[in-house]
Order: C-alpha cells, then sequence, then structure tokens
C-alpha cells in the first residue's frame, strides 16, 4: 500500500524544481507562443513499466498555472505498456510548455524507481521477505522517490538519521565494539525505539546477539553466511540482509531466511522510464 503523500512537501520539491528550471521566465515559450493559446497534451509510454508520480505531475502545472486541467487516466501502481496514454493535460500551452520538462522528470524518475522495485518484490513474492529502500537517494528527492519505493510494493527502511537507531561499522569502530556502542545507546533511548547493529562476520553477529539487539543487519555476507546467522538468531533478532544486492541474487538471499533485505540499487541505480508529452493545439 503506497503511503499518502503530503502535499505540503510535494509542493515545496516542486517549486524548488521549476526554481531551478525556468528561473526568471522560459525565454524560448514566451517569444514564440502567443499569450491565451490553449494547448493539450498527452504523458505516452514508450516502454512498458509501473506508473508513479502522476500526483507530482498534478502540482507541477498547478504551479505554473492553477487553470490547468490534468486528467489521470491511470492509477499510481498500474502497470502499463508501450503506448499507453498516461494523463492528459490541458490549459494555456505556455503553462504547459513551462511544466513540461520538470514534469516528465519527476513521472520518468518514480515510475523506473516502482518498476525496479516492482521486478525485485516479484522475483522473491512467494517467500517471506520484505524488500527494503535504503537512504541511498537522491539529494533533496528522497521523499519523492521512497513514496515510489511503496508504489512499487517494497518497503521503506529508516528515513534519516533521526528517526530510527542503526550502528554501523563506523559507530562500532569509534566506540570500541558493539557491546559497547549498544551499551551507550541504552542508557537514554526511548522504549519505542527499536536498536539496529550492522555486522559483517558471524562473530559479531553473536556479539550483537548477546548484547540483546532487536536487528541486525548482515552486511556483504555470503548465501552460507547468511543461513548460518539465521540459525545462530533463532528469531531472537529481525535479521536484514544488504549490500550489493542484484536481481540476480535477490532470491538466492531471501532463500536463506532472512526476514528482510535492503537494496540500495531501487533508488541510485533505476533507469528512468521513457515517457512523452505530445502536445496539440486544442
Amino acid at each position: 500500500m503506497p503511503m499518502l503523500l503530503d502535499m505540503h512537501v510535494v509542493d515545496d520539491i516542486v517549486r524548488r524544481a521549476l526554481q531551478e528550471d525556468v528561473g526568471t521566465g522560459d525565454v524560448t515559450t514566451l517569444l514564440t507562443v502567443p499569450p491565451g493559446t490553449e494547448a493539450l497534451g498527452e504523458f505516452i509510454a514508450t516502454q512498458p513499466g509501473v506508473l508513479a508520480g502522476l500526483p507530482v505531475v498534478e502540482r507541477v502545472f498547478y504551479q505554473t498555472d492553477s487553470r490547468v486541467q490534468v486528467e489521470l487516466l491511470m492509477k499510481e501502481g498500474q502497470r502499463f505498456d508501450a503506448g499507453a496514454v498516461l494523463a492528459v493535460v490541458r490549459g494555456e500551452a505556455r503553462a504547459i510548455l513551462m511544466g513540461e520538462r520538470v514534469a516528465l522528470n519527476f513521472l520518468q524518475r518514480l515510475s523506473g524507481i516502482a518498476t525496479l522495485t516492482a521486478r525485485f518484490v516479484e522475483a522473491v513474492r512467494d517467500l517471506p521477505v520484505r524488500i527494503c529502500d535504503t537512504r541511498k537517494t537522491t539529494p533533496g528527492l528522497r521523499y519523492l522517490e521512497r513514496y515510489a519505493v511503496r508504489v512499487g510494493g517494497g518497503f521503506n527502511h529508516r528515513f534519516g538519521l533521526y528517526d530510527a537507531v542503526l550502528i554501523k561499522d563506523n559507530h562500532i569502530a569509534v566506540c570500541g565494539g558493539i557491546a559497547q556502542a549498544v551499551h551507550r545507546v541504552r542508557r537514554t533511548l526511548p522504549h519505542t525505539m527499536k536498536i539496529e547493529v550492522e555486522c559483517a562476520t558471524l562473530p559479531q553477529v553473536q556479539e550483537a546477539l548477546e548484547a540483546g539487539v532487536d536487528i541486525i543487519l548482515l552486511d556483504n555476507m555470503t548465501p552460507d553466511d547468511l543461513r548460518e546467522a539465521v540459525r545462530m538468531a533463532k528469531g531472537r533478532a529481525f535479521l536484514e540482509a544488504s549490500g550489493g544486492v542484484r536481481l540476480e541474487t535477490v532470491r538466492q538471499i531471501a532463500e536463506t531466511g532472512v526476514d528482510a533485505i535492503s537494496v540500495g540499487a531501487l533508488t541510485h541505480s533505476a533507469p528512468g522510464i521513457d515517457i512523452k508529452l505530445e502536445m496539440r493545439l486544442a
């Protein structure tokens, strides 16, 4: 189930994107298109994918001209084929042209993430495991990119450094060990927040289990080591596999019995879906 979008957040992201692209004005459009010219545009997919980002497209055109009408022909999370018309936009041509590139950028990027996520989810659909994202997102676009992961059927990891404890390798190195780091966290951590620790070796897994952590991130472990970690944990901790996960390897990782697999590629390597806007006079 995709998360509901906070349109105040979306509007801020869109505003910054338009300012970056339009700046003080679209000089080409202003010089070539007479004011009052009415146009119609169709968003057309040129390759198959999973749709994400139409609510953002609506906000783009609302900000270029609140009178522009956007008709959504498909729903978020819906699969589409090449040639599918995803949405129709109607209104003053200047406003549509001004928002065209920004709208396409969001739609192509978010649909690309949703499409790749759906492929990972489908690869392990019959196994009791979650496909999760990471913080490896485009600066300034994390909110939307993680929304697209949910649209594609995946789950979100912690949103930032502020909403969950994840003791990673550098924390462990600075603190002097897993036990020391966990002890320091427990002195002040609210009882409502869980503790996750990153482990790269099985001895570290044992140390984390002895420290009583809630979640163990198994970093770049082989399938054999993942299976052994599952055997060691015996359900005492939620186990998350991470590190270099690919479509070719995700099922093998899932079959080890881990509870979740975090995949940085969902957001840092998803190719955009090719979508175009074809316009004509209304």
